[in-house]
């Protein structure tokens, strides 16, 4: 295996005997070989005007391939004949399509030893390359972020043929060899597509369960038996609350499933408790003390204890081998919680291992009404500065630099979050500001869109010509490819001065690093003081 998509790789170079994820060579081949399937349905696209389903489809496999999410081969073989067939049935549209494609429009294989030895040819390094092969896994990574958003919008009845259209474009562009030039303005578009992306899941989600809002988010327990959902997708909340209604059971989320905790249509469930624990990597040990039924809905799984395994579920896009999976159900028919909520209630309650609240809410809607008060302190010089902590959280020890610079960052600024990132700081006594929290969480990985749409409104309320103009830093922390896709997002929209970390991507060659640095000026985070005073000098 060669797998390097990931902030945790080994070395910061590549995993190449099992992923730090936990993935086995074998699964990554699979998932290798799945994405170059994707591949050859997007060559064949480009040739016709496919139907929408084939958008969805391939989606939801680039989903399935996405850092942390599905560890199940079979499931991933199964998905790969998928889509050969989806493939096959495009070919008969077009007279003669194999006799000038690329491979990835004619191979085939029917047992999961041939797709082994196939898999081995097509791999990340199959492109000698370095720097074409650090644009086409850029952009690649990007995709397999947008097609998490755009599933996620799909399972909400929203849908944008144009993001299927770049999806296909893009992934195709990575067999052909084109110039320098075209495959960085590919990169771009796949930044404007992140972009048209977030803003459709956005309103999905706001159409659907209302506008988030300012709330106060219990983290402590109750005495009965709980079922814990993680992950991302908030139509599964949706089904599991209104599943468990009146059966006696409390339903809690966890990690980058809390912000489910802001939507209005979600507080009418009494048996909606909060939030239990943290980021996805403590997971192992919470699953532990939840006691109760745990259901993963989208990726950030990890490799699973025994301890638990018997209580845990995947749906969605997620896997895991030997964890009972909840199918998507029939058209027209609701997804089949029964056999997870009578599991939970012979299970016990959970361990509390904290109490208090902490508070989030703060998307763009909210904070825009806030907008007169927000304004008002900047004015005044109570608020001197935006720093934007957005992204992801991971295990390594270097992750304390997030809530080493959260401590350190002087009182009169605002910390604007989204993703769970805000784990490494959301429980620290930051204070407020007149009144406004220190630290502003707008919500999922997803929601940084809407941290790009309050600085927007913020140039044009303070008159600016250039959002860089604003009083406002960016500090990312990134671990998978969602975070690539809103990186790419935010530098479409025209942000610089990025500082990415807690180490550089290491899909990014030295000279693409290059031209990001000279283009974007995006650089490595140092240390916490350092990286502190240049912020506040706007630096």
């Amino acid at each position: 295996m060669f797998c390097f998509q990931c902030q945790e790789t080994a070395k910061n170079q590549g995993c190449t005997i099992k992923g730090v994820c936990g993935k086995l060579d074998q699964t990554a081949c699979l998932q290798d070989l799945l994405i170059y399937t994707c591949k050859g349905i997007s060559c064949v696209a480009q040739k016709v005007k496919p139907d929408i389903s084939i958008g969805r489809f391939v989606t939801k496999a680039m989903f399935a391939t996405i850092t942390n999410a599905n560890f199940d081969d079979d499931r991933i073989v199964s998905l790969i004949k998928e889509g050969l067939q989806v493939r096959d049935n495009l070919k008969r549209q077009v007279e003669n399509c194999s006799a000038k494609c690329p491979d990835c429009v004619s191979w085939s294989a029917d047992t999961k030893e041939a797709m082994y030895e196939k898999a081995k040819a097509i791999g990340v390094l199959s492109t000698s390359n370095e720097d074409v092969r650090s644009l086409r896994e850029l952009l690649t990574y990007g995709i397999k972020g947008i097609s998490a958003y755009a599933s996620h919008a799909a399972h909400l009845g929203y849908e944008d043929e144009t993001i299927y259209s770049f999806i296909f474009e893009g992934l195709a562009s990575t067999v052909h060899d084109l110039s320098v030039d075209q495959m960085v303005g590919l990169v771009m578009k796949c930044g404007q597509t992140a972009v048209t992306t977030m803003a459709l899941l956005d309103k999905a989600n706001s159409n659907t369960y209302g506008k988030p809002e300012l709330t106060k988010v219990n983290i402590g327990v109750r005495n009965n038996p709980g079922i814990l959902i993680s992950g991302h997708d908030l139509k599964d909340m949706e089904e599991l609350l209104k599943q468990t209604e009146g059966t006696g059971i409390d339903v809690y989320t966890h990690s980058e499933m809390l912000p489910a905790n802001y939507y209005p249509a979600f507080k009418k469930y009494s048996n909606f408790v909060g939030n239990y624990g943290g980021s996805w990597w403590k997971q192992a040990d919470e699953f532990d003390t939840f006691n109760g039924v745990i259901l993963m809905t989208t990726n950030c799984i990890v490799p699973v204890r025994d301890s638990y395994k018997n209580r845990i579920f995947t749906t969605g896009m997620a896997g895991y081998p030997g964890v009972t999976h909840i199918p998507e159900p029939a058209e027209g028919k609701k997804k089949d919680f029964s056999a997870i909520i009578s599991l939970a209630k012979k299970c016990p309650a959970p361990k509390e291992i904290e109490k208090g609240e902490i508070i989030g809410g703060f998307a763009h809607d909210q904070v825009l009404a806030l907008a007169d008060k927000v304004v008002a302190a900047v004015k005044s010089g109570a608020i001197k500065r935006f720093i934007v902590m957005a992204g992801c959280d991971g295990r390594h020890p270097s992750r304390k630099y997030f809530s080493d610079v959260a401590e350190a960052l002087p009182k009169d600024t605002i910390i604007l979050t989204a993703g769970c990132a805000k784990y490494r700081y959301n429980k620290l006594n930051l204070g407020d500001i007149g009144g406004i929290p220190r630290v502003l969480d707008a919500g999922q990985c997803n929601d940084s869109y809407s941290l790009a749409v309050i600085a927007l409104k913020l140039k044009e309320v303070f008159g600016l010509t250039d959002v860089n103009q604003l009083p406002l830093s960016f500090d990312i922390a990134w671990y998978e490819q969602k975070a690539v896709a809103v990186l790419l997002a935010v530098l479409s929209l025209g942000f610089k001065n990025i500082r990415l970390g807690p180490t550089l991507p290491a899909f990014l060659s030295p000279n693409v690093v290059k031209v990001l640095v000279e283009k974007f000026d995006i650089k490595p985070v140092t240390e916490p003081k350092s990286d502190v005073e240049a912020m506040v000098a706007g630096k």
